[in-house]
């Protein structure tokens, strides 16, 4: 049954991340065991996540207003700005609760061997943020892998060059091991990356 409807289903489970042929199997027979109390009501609250989450036009969350509702948040500090990768390491900073400033998701990363270069990233946005809002401070908190080194340093680089000392830049600190990603880490770990952060500097050639 190649071309079944069935298969098509198990197929487009398999496209998740984690998921491969056996799981996603297994996923789409749960599913339709318990079409009426899973299924169902899934197919819905996907249809409607389609038609009404967006990105919003200012920091690149999702969210089903725009401006999000962090970026319409008042009490939010909008002198600090926390660069993050994705949407998923937002999620996971918020959820830690050390942080009431503004953020910023880049989209992705630097990366040679995906040929991303940073007109593929959302630089130009990030600079106009930081003057639209007199930003003080950026936060680098991009995930400790090669691709995340790299882009936070190009940042560093960008930044230094269009405000010299005028904007502290900093990034996580202690805590959080190497190749480790913001989504997968514990609430503690991230406070403690977080609140003992330090100050981000050029590399001299």
């Amino acid at each position: 049954m190649p071309h079944s409807l069935l298969q098509r289903l198990i197929d487009s489970l398999a496209r998740m991340p984690g998921l491969g042929p056996r799981s996603a199997r297994r996923i789409a027979f749960h599913l339709l065991r318990h079409k009426d109390s899973l299924m169902t009501p899934l197919a819905y609250i996907l249809t409607q996540s389609a038609q009404q989450i967006m990105a919003c036009r200012h920091c690149g969350n999702w969210d089903e207003c725009d401006p999000c509702h962090l970026c319409d948040d008042d009490s939010r500090d909008s002198h600090s700005l926390c660069v993050v990768e994705q949407v998923s390491d937002l999620w996971a900073l918020e959820r830690a609760a050390m942080y009431q400033g503004r953020y910023f998701v880049l989209g992705g990363t630097l990366s040679v061997y995906h040929e991303i270069d940073p007109q593929l990233l959302r630089l130009p946005q990030l600079v106009q943020w930081i003057e639209r809002h007199d930003v003080q401070e950026v936060i680098l908190a991009t995930n400790a892998t090669v691709d995340g080194q790299m882009t936070a340093d190009y940042i560093v680089s960008m930044l230094t060059e269009h405000y010299g000392e005028r904007l502290r830049v900093s990034h996580l600190a202690r805590g959080l091991p190497v190749g480790g990603e913001l989504d997968y880490l514990d609430d503690g770990t991230l406070a403690a990356a977080f609140s003992e952060r330090i100050p981000s500097e050029v590399e001299s050639k």
